[in-house]
């Protein structure tokens, strides 16, 4: 089996990588993954499973003929190769936001919507990574007592802008608390991050809200299939690097009980209830970072406002946030098959 990995030298791509050799990819015997990305990378290596791999072109990525593809190279090049790689039978599964709200693409979350991939679809999207975390910490709360409205606070690693938002943050790091000048400063964000943190997420559109808060509105109701669910979101990014974390306050349909939510956020698949406040357990992005789960506590009624709790979740924006989502997508289809 062959599996094309794009954008295979990025931060996401690197951790696509980790996470098909730690799900049993890396067997060359049975599976041959091929890297590919930028031209600047083209000739390269990088390691896996205890070899090197050549990175390739995208054009020679798709006359190798894979039977599974995950990008993680922004939406302009998945708009473009996407879908010459379904013309050769392939199966695209896109971290970007090309195809998301593309009626006829599935945007899905294994845990909770395997069953919207019909044989036919040649793409699949991966929703946004803080999209992700939120709708798997209260899709089955959504099942028993149906949501009503979402409002919802995120706190967003600077991984998810990539290394050069990681490098502003080490660099400003340098030049406040060691007054070492950093060389070639491009910062990634229009307002220093280290010591600070801004209420801002992707571009601004007309209304006041930005590109990466209306995603948390369009994606949790094609998510969860529900067009009804009134969604309030305001992002923003903090100086954290490997995880990202949400405060959430959702408001049902129907009567709840507090121990009937916690129990089942306990039981849904993927999340880890930590809520201990009294020993000061909670989530919090270390907590989250490196791992596959999303972590979910703080979870308590809204005494202001009937059929409401609040919660607050995190976790890793590169691992369930996008790499092994993607990842988690195809080892379902592949059991499915």
């Amino acid at each position: 089996m062959k599996i094309a990995v794009l954008g295979a030298t990025g931060l996401v791509g690197r951790t696509m990588l980790q996470v098909l050799e730690e799900r049993g990819f890396g067997n060359p015997e049975k599976y041959e993954i091929i890297p590919s990305a930028s031209p600047r990378s083209i000739g390269t290596s990088i390691p896996f499973a205890g070899r090197r791999l050549t990175v390739v072109s995208p054009q020679d990525a798709i006359a190798a003929h894979p039977d599974y593809a995950i990008f993680s190279a922004g939406a302009s090049a998945s708009r473009l190769y996407a879908p010459l790689f379904a013309e050769v039978g392939c199966t695209v599964v896109d971290n970007s936001s090309a195809w998301r709200m593309d009626p006829n693409v599935p945007l899905v979350v294994p845990e909770i919507n395997m069953a919207d991939i019909a044989p036919s679809h040649r793409i699949i999207a991966n929703p946004n990574c803080s999209t992700i975390q939120m709708v798997l910490s209260i899709f089955l709360l959504h099942a028993r007592y149906k949501i009503k409205r979402i409002v919802v606070s995120t706190y967003q690693s600077v991984t998810g802008t990539g290394m050069k938002a990681i490098k502003q943050l080490e660099d400003e790091e340098r030049l406040y608390v060691s007054h070492i000048q950093p060389e070639n400063y491009a910062p990634a964000y229009p307002n220093r991050i280290f010591r600070n943190l801004f209420p801002h997420g992707g571009d601004f559109n007309d209304d006041g809200y930005t590109t990466e808060e209306q995603k948390l509105v369009n994606e949790t109701r094609k998510i969860l299939g529900d067009d009804t669910i009134q969604v309030s979101a305001t992002v923003a990014r903090v100086p954290v690097v490997g995880g990202h974390s949400e405060s959430i306050n959702v408001e049902f349909h129907q009567p709840i009980l507090i121990d009937d939510v916690r129990s089942i956020i306990a039981q849904t698949p993927g999340v880890i209830l930590a809520d201990d406040p009294a020993n000061n357990i909670y989530p919090m992005p270390i907590m989250a970072h490196g791992k596959d789960e999303v972590f979910v506590g703080r979870v308590r009624l809204d005494p202001s406002q009937p059929n409401t709790i609040n919660l607050w979740c995190s976790a890793d924006n590169l691992r369930k946030g996008a790499a092994t989502n993607a990842v988690q997508i195809i080892q379902a289809l592949l059991s499915n098959s």
